[in-house]
């Protein structure tokens, strides 16, 4: 009798994302829940600079993601940042990376389930907190059971929720700036001169304007989505390099057009900090559903960050076991490319949601505290891919020569992204409520590390590699024919 084929098989992820699937992962990635509720409290505190801060850090965040977007053309057999990183770094790199950004997204997506009960409840406060998070969760774990389409499908109508809301906003804001509109509340007419007249663009002096950087920062995590997603897209070397050029667009149009429009129509001194800018400008408008509405869009960034988390989460764990630095079991994909095992993996810490809103605000408090230490790992990944890059300059200068998405000034951009993280350290440090996560983030570090250390003696006992080997690139395999293996030009 002959056997059944088991429910897994060790084959590689699918390429079930299309181009538009990746431009609105990107612009999901660069747009988050911060600008629509946060970015009232930014302004409060650092003035009009706040355009400034969004412009720098925007800026820097392309930097990233164009040495990001070269690394992974250059090989298309790197799957994530952890590949990326054990490859030019060493195996114990690839291992921090990888369980660093999975302890990340799945602290993250938790974080983002517990906002969606309190969206909820602003909408109908009768409902009990746990229904609105195991029903997310549920609808998470079987989104992330689909192909990649699926999980492409969600993200790209909802990233074009977000974007009809910037839109909708910028159009209001114009059209009172335009007919010279008279904020009943605080008696002042909508004017452009609003940016500068109340103190200038930096009010509050230096010390304001470093301080929003540490609050600004963070409203990009996600950018980097884009480059996971690349391991399953069709047509990487035409829609990767398409998705990463566009973030300036992005930045300009989402982040410092919106928030000119909503500085000119009030002055950024009598914006509460405490309300949404982009609810009192849709008020001012004649919006009366204006809240409603805005919390419905924030409802729907917050679900699309959970999906993205946790799908970065599965395939993060996908790679730490095709590494051994996982169970084996979760590096299995079924017979349409899903690793349903890492997928299960990661529910079992997703639906911890559940005991924390049931244990109270106690417990939901020292959650915070721990998503705060989770929000400064990003920047050692992001961190990572930098050093990669300059690595990858040293030891394959001739990708670098031959690559058609080259980083501008490839020399500089690293060291610069660098400095600027260390920028951010520092002012991390400096803000109170930032200080002690940051200083609590080495424990994980050193956990790691002996966790690194287990793994590789695990795996010399049993005669394993210390990583799983990623395969050259067709033109540098030995041999590859130059005429009909050469990467085509990807359109910048």
């Amino acid at each position: 009798m002959a056997q059944s084929a088991p429910a897994d098989h060790s084959v590689e992820l699918e390429r079930g994302l299309s181009n538009r699937h990746l431009q609105l992962i990107a612009i999901g990635g660069a747009v988050g829940t911060g600008l629509f509720l946060g970015s009232g409290k930014v302004i409060s505190l650092t003035g009009p600079s706040v355009l400034f801060i969004y412009a720098v850090i925007g800026c820097m965040m392309f930097l990233l993601m164009r040495a990001l977007g070269e690394l992974l053309l250059s090989n298309l057999n790197y799957k994530t940042f952890g590949d990326i990183a054990k490859d030019l770094i060493g195996p114990w790199a690839g291992f921090f990376v990888s369980w660093t950004y999975w302890v990340t997204w799945i602290v993250i997506c938790i974080a983002d389930i517990i906002a969606i009960t309190g969206y909820v409840a602003y909408i109908n406060a009768e409902i009990p907190s746990w229904v609105p998070a195991l029903v997310t969760a549920i609808v998470l774990v079987l989104l992330n059971l689909q192909p990649v389409k699926f999980f492409g499908e969600f993200e790209f109508w909802f990233s074009l929720v977000k974007i009809v809301a910037i839109l909708a906003l910028i159009v209001t804001g114009a059209v009172l700036l335009v007919t010279g509109f008279t904020n009943p509340d605080t008696g002042t007419t909508s004017s452009i001169t609003h940016l500068w007249e109340n103190g200038g663009l930096f009010p509050f002096g230096a010390s304001g304007f470093l301080l929003g950087f540490q609050l600004g920062i963070f409203s990009f995590i996600g950018v980097e989505l884009v480059g996971t997603a690349a391991a399953e897209t069709k047509n990487p070397q035409h829609n990767l390099p398409r998705a990463i050029n566009s973030i300036v667009v992005r930045v300009l149009i989402f982040y410092i057009g919106a928030l000119t429009v909503i500085m000119a129509v009030t002055p950024w001194d009598k914006l509460d900090p405490k309300v949404s800018p982009f609810v009192t400008t849709f008020a001012y408008a004649g919006f009366g559903a204006a809240a409603f509405a805005i919390n419905l869009v924030v409802l729907t960034s917050a679900a699309s960050s959970a999906n993205s988390g946790f799908y970065s989460g599965t395939r993060m764990m996908y790679s730490l076991a095709r590494d051994g630095h996982a169970p084996r079991t979760f590096g299995l994909t079924d017979s349409r490319g899903v690793p349903r095992r890492a997928v299960f993996f990661s529910t079992v810490f997703v639906l911890s949601v559940i005991p924390i809103l049931l244990l109270g605000d106690g417990v939901i408090e020292a959650f915070t505290f721990v998503t705060s230490v989770a929000s400064t790992f990003i920047l050692f990944v992001w961190s990572m891919i930098a050093i990669s890059f300059i690595r990858y300059l040293r030891l394959h200068p001739e990708r670098h020569a031959r690559s058609a998405f080259r980083t501008p000034v490839a020399r500089v951009t690293p060291w610069l992204v660098l400095a600027f993280f260390a920028f951010i350290l520092v002012t991390l440090l400096l803000a109170a409520d930032t200080r002690l996560p940051l200083l609590f983030t080495p424990v994980w570090f050193v956990f790691l590390a002996v966790l690194w250390q287990v793994t590789k003696r695990r795996l010399i006992k049993q005669g394993q590699p210390l990583t799983a080997a990623v395969e050259l690139p067709e033109v540098d395999a030995p041999d590859a024919d130059e005429a009909t293996t050469a990467a085509p030009r990807a359109a910048e």
